[in-house]
């Protein structure tokens, strides 16, 4: 008979960490409330201050305290999630003349903002070269990078490829695309979007993500990649949506066939 392993006991920090998180958890600890100082958590728990202090950093790398310098660490505010899913690019939803973005944000009383830092003809990645089915080694598409915001707090952002020879003297070289946004010129263009294909993973940000979406320290984003099919199952846009993972979720309501 094999002896049952011994469980390895927790770091003092982690425990002060899960006991922290179980008092948020529970309500005793609410949105907004101020953490005891490192000293007072030390003594509390009978620990060192830099004990305490690793404690505290790994609750604000789950995204349960937020630092205000000079002020002290507070439970953060729930985050009210982003919801995208398969009806993101529904006729239904296009005819309320919003984007997928401003109409969730309108739906949850949010002001939405959209900044264009950049649009220019490009190489693309090998992944979007693969899927849109142009030269990796050209500059074969004009990649559009969009910023947004909700209230003032950046959500996600959204790397647009398409091909050139399609987008050169067109408004997609432009900030403002005019009514239905760029499917509305792609349609004028020929291409009617009746199929997507998205590829979902999880992955921790770049750099430059992070500092965009002024993400904390430990979040990690939701990276989908989406290709747009017309009706001849031609790949004719490639986007790469960067989502932030505390304010973002996926909904998939598909048909079994």
């Amino acid at each position: 008979m094999t002896s049952a392993r011994p469980s390895t006991p927790q770091p003092p920090s982690r425990r002060i960490a899960e006991d922290l998180r179980h008092q948020i958890e529970s309500g005793e600890l609410q949105s907004g409330d101020k953490l005891p100082s490192e000293r007072a958590l030390a003594e509390r728990y009978g620990s060192a201050r830099n004990t305490a202090r690793e404690a505290i950093r790994i609750l604000a790398e789950q995204g349960l305290v937020t630092a205000k310098h000079g002020s002290g660490v507070f439970v953060r505010e729930p985050q009210r999630l982003f919801r995208f899913g398969s009806d993101r690019y529904s006729l239904k939803n296009r005819e309320t003349g919003l984007t997928p973005f401003r109409l969730e944000a309108k739906r949850q009383g949010k002001v939405a903002r959209i900044e264009v830092p950049s649009i220019a003809r490009e190489k693309p990645p090998a992944d979007v070269a693969e899927r849109l089915k142009v030269p990796a080694d050209e500059e074969s598409v004009v990649h559009r990078e969009n910023h947004y915001y909700a209230d003032d707090v950046p959500v996600q952002i959204v790397s647009t490829y398409i091909r050139w020879d399609e987008a050169q003297g067109t408004l997609l070289m432009q900030a403002k695309t005019g009514k239905d946004g760029i499917y509305g010129r792609l349609e004028e263009l020929g291409h009617v979007m009746t199929r997507v294909r998205d590829e979902i993973s999880a992955r921790m940000p770049t750099p430059e993500e992070a500092e965009i979406l002024g993400l904390l320290p430990g979040v990690p984003v939701l990276e989908v990649l989406h290709t747009s099919l017309d009706q001849e199952g031609v790949p004719f846009e490639v986007s790469r949506y960067v989502h932030r993972a505390d304010q973002t979720g996926l909904l998939y309501e598909l048909p079994v066939e």
